[in-house]
């Protein structure tokens, strides 16, 4: 039997045949897992008794370009990280930043957009928004009616 597997990475064909599911479902996810490969800003979405916080991840960004909006229970951030560009090389003083040719570049530039569905017990008039060291930190108040209490029995 192990001369039927000898030539086939088992493993590798269980990974093609992943991807080609998911580029079957590609268009449709069904949560923020499963969202688009490479989705910018990256986002930690969480939950408290009081509060829906949100965490992006969008280092590089001056936090006056971004743009943070809720309507009808979606979360908008917004904005435009500029391309990074290597410094000229010390030694060599005749190359300016114009003259570096990228060849390779993993880091995203650009203008982005992310919307967030909130869930229905979010309150958009209780929102606050924080840039601190790279990440774009939200907090979504929740409606008064949707909080947990106490109960008293009678």
């Amino acid at each position: 039997m192990s001369d039927l597997y000898s030539e086939i990475d088992l493993f590798s064909e269980f990974d093609r045949l992943q991807q080609q599911i998911a580029g079957l479902f590609g268009g449709f996810p069904s949560s923020i897992r499963s969202g688009r490969f490479g989705a910018f800003p990256q986002v930690n979405i969480g939950t408290t008794d009081d509060s829906i916080e949100i965490v992006a991840f969008a280092p590089g960004i001056n936090p006056a370009e971004l743009d943070v909006s809720i309507d009808r229970g979606l979360l908008t951030i917004s904005g435009e990280r500029k391309a990074a560009r290597p410094e000229p090389n010390a030694d060599t003083h005749k190359n300016t930043r114009e003259d570096i040719r990228t060849y390779a570049q993993e880091r995203f530039a650009g203008s982005f957009r992310r919307v967030i569905e909130l869930p229905q017990t979010a309150d958009p008039d209780k929102v606050q928004a924080r840039y601190l060291n790279g990440c774009l930190s939200i907090s979504v108040g929740k409606r008064e009616s949707s909080k947990p209490r106490a109960i008293a029995v009678q």
